[in-house]
């Protein structure tokens, strides 16, 4: 008998622990954010249990696990609110960190810092960037 291995490469998502490791990341996450007085104020008037959700969804997507996403667009969530590129940084600084600290592979971690990178202008406040 021949026992075959299965070379299906596995996923950030699944390397890291999949959604318990995700949530995990995501409540640490937002205890930094919220814990920053540059950004706490974006929040105020959010629901934190919803958002939670919503970004773990974006999350899990993102590192290549299951998409169940069907929250608005990146853009139509952030542009409203006039985000500038130092803002967006801070929050991106918060997540590397958070997911240094949980003991996520650096692979895994360049790949969000990759990510953060190409959606960046759907989150910052347009007329904001560097070029602005």
């Amino acid at each position: 008998m021949t026992v075959t291995q299965d070379t299906t490469p596995v996923s950030h998502y699944e390397r890291i622990g999949g959604a318990g490791s995700v949530k995990a990341a995501v409540e640490l996450f937002y205890d930094k954010v919220l814990a920053d007085p540059e950004l706490a104020g974006y929040f105020t008037n959010v629901n934190m249990a919803e958002q939670r959700r919503h970004l773990a969804l974006m999350m899990t997507v993102v590192l290549g696990g299951p998409d169940e996403y069907a929250g608005r667009g990146l853009a139509e969530a952030h542009q409203p609110l006039g985000i500038p590129v130092a803002h967006y940084v801070m929050v991106g600084e918060h997540l590397t960190a958070t997911l240094a600290e949980l003991g996520v592979p650096a692979d895994v971690i360049d790949h969000v810092r990759t990510v953060l990178g190409q959606v960046q202008d759907q989150v910052v406040a347009s007329g904001t960037g560097p070029d602005a």
